[in-house]
């Protein structure tokens, strides 16, 4: 009985080593689930804090909420305890450019970094606006195939930028934890661009929406051979690190050392301040000390545009009050006009153009709030810090 168990096992992970590689599985093994801290485990790119650093003010005040607005959320009201109960590393309320609300928990300072995880999708999506202004891209109804050709035998000649943007491609990428499975290989793989080049086609695009890390992975391999010789690390360096003046050294994950690729669907790493800085650039409308680093179209099209089409909007998005899907954003509600980055395990960038704040929260996990309760305290922050 003993001898057929371990017969089998020695099966199972000789078909995963086939189908997913001996490194992917070494590491799957090694360093299990993915966590915050994944920055340190793998292969990166450095990114420097920024000669001239922006620093933000600090209130010389706090803000301050009544316990009765934040009985909702638990631990009796008191914010500290509700943050410090989910699991929260990193809390961060930020009111125009004065920060006046600041917390960290479990060992984490503010100089600490942290993996964004998807948060790095709304990045990623940045970089492509500045790859358009720069001439890198032509539009972004321009085929993928005019950077990957490889991809048009498997269907993808219809495939645009845009499709990819907003998770549209049509793409059979699946989201899941099956350790066979396509997401996870990509998570774990040294041979990202060959992953890659394996996704297929189910779908036309632009007809249907569907929540999938490949496409952003396809727009960072479409990036990269935009760039050319210039790495995707250099270039964030180039058009957003050192322009937005941040204040520490980041990292883009790749998939191998040398000449890999960074793995942009999830795994920059950066401080709660610096990663707070690109809500304060979309809120500036673009501008940033009296420069205007990014198109305030750009802004629009991917945070206050629902560009997926309100049919193909899934249901149970529209359950939790979730208005729509941008260029890589997601769009908390057309009224107001708030939108946010989200990461796995409670990573949020959250951005409210109608009180102008920004809230950064990093955890190692949500805690026992949802993604649409943490969005709710968001906005009970953005309504105090802008009343104050």
């Amino acid at each position: 009985m003993i001898g057929a168990l371990l017969g089998a096992i020695a099966l199972i992970m000789a078909a995963w080593i086939v189908v997913a590689g001996p490194v992917t599985v070494f590491r799957v093994v090694r360093y299990g689930d993915t966590q915050i801290d994944d920055f340190s485990h793998y292969p990166g790119r450095a990114l420097h804090a920024a000669g001239e650093p922006h620093e933000f003010t600090h209130a010389a005040v706090e803000i301050r909420i009544p316990p009765e607005a934040l009985l909702d959320f638990g631990h009796a009201g008191d914010l500290d305890q509700i943050l410090s109960g989910n699991d929260t590393i990193a809390l961060l309320v930020l009111h125009g450019e004065t920060i006046v609300y600041e917390r960290y928990f479990q060992g984490h300072t503010e100089t600490s970094l942290s993996q964004a995880f998807s948060m790095s999708k709304s990045f990623t999506s940045v970089l492509v606006g500045f790859a358009l202004e720069d001439g890198y891209f032509q539009d972004v109804d321009q085929p993928v195939t005019d950077f990957i050709p490889e991809l048009a035998e498997s269907g993808f000649s219809q495939v645009t930028l845009r499709n990819l943007l907003t998770m549209m491609s049509g793409s059979d990428y699946e989201e899941d934890d099956n350790p066979f499975g396509e997401h996870v290989i990509l998570n774990y793989t040294p041979d990202l661009e060959g992953r890659i080049l394996g996704i297929g086609m189910v779908d036309a695009p632009g007809e249907v929406w569907r929540y999938k890390s490949g496409d952003n992975a396809l727009l960072a391999l479409a990036l990269a051979r935009a760039l050319g010789d210039e790495t995707i690390t250099a270039y964030t360096q180039r058009r957003l690190w050192t322009p937005l003046g941040m204040q520490d050294d980041g990292v883009w994950t790749i998939d191998q050392a040398g000449d890999g690729l960074e793995k942009t669907w999830c795994c920059l790493a950066a401080t709660a301040r610096d990663f707070a800085k690109l809500g304060r650039l979309f809120l500036n409308r673009g501008e940033w000390d009296g420069q205007q680093l990014l198109s305030p179209d750009w802004i629009d099209a991917s945070t206050r545009i629902g560009q997926v089409p309100g049919s193909a909007w899934p249901e149970e998005y529209r359950a939790v009050g979730w208005w729509n899907y941008g260029y890589q954003w997601w769009l908390a509600s057309a009224e107001a006009g708030d939108f946010f980055a989200l990461g796995k395990d409670g990573q949020f960038l959250y951005a409210d153009p109608t009180t102008d704040v920004v809230v950064l929260r990093l955890g190692w996990t949500s805690g026992d709030l949802p993604s649409s309760r943490w969005i709710a305290l968001f906005r009970t922050l953005a309504e105090a810090a802008a009343g104050n």
